[in-house]
């Protein structure tokens, strides 16, 4: 069974820094991306960040762009979440997801493509 599990959210000012965990497991899929998605209170989910598994490509949201940094740990199948410079307008629950595709373009970001999913973990960005 897939389990994706997410760590490292809380309460930070704006400014501040935040590094989000994905730790996966239960998979024996060679090729897939993780994706990380958020959803604020009254606004649809949105796709902030991906990595592939094969080659590390990435592909960001505008909105995240220079701000966030998407990385992984292959030895300890997690993924990582670095958010720096934090806004008020980034508050909301983030989800990593798991996909059976490759991270590299803006349709990547769509959740459709998303087969599994953690619980989420709340970011609060305090102004």
């Amino acid at each position: 069974e897939v389990q994706l599990v997410e760590s490292g959210g809380g309460l930070v000012q704006a400014g501040g820094s935040l590094r989000l965990s994905c730790a996966a497991s239960g998979f024996t899929f060679d090729d897939y991306a993780i994706g990380w998605f958020r959803q604020a209170p009254g606004k649809e989910r949105e796709g902030v960040s991906c990595i592939s598994s094969s080659d590390g490509s990435t592909y960001y949201a505008d909105s995240v762009k220079g701000r966030f940094t998407i990385s992984s740990d292959n030895a300890k199948n997690t993924v990582y979440l670095q958010m720096n410079s934090l806004k008020p307008e980034d508050t909301a629950v983030y989800y990593c997801a798991l996909a059976l595709l490759a991270c590299g373009s803006n349709w990547s970001l769509l959740d459709e493509w998303y087969d599994y999913w953690g619980q989420g973990t709340q970011v609060t960005v305090s102004s």
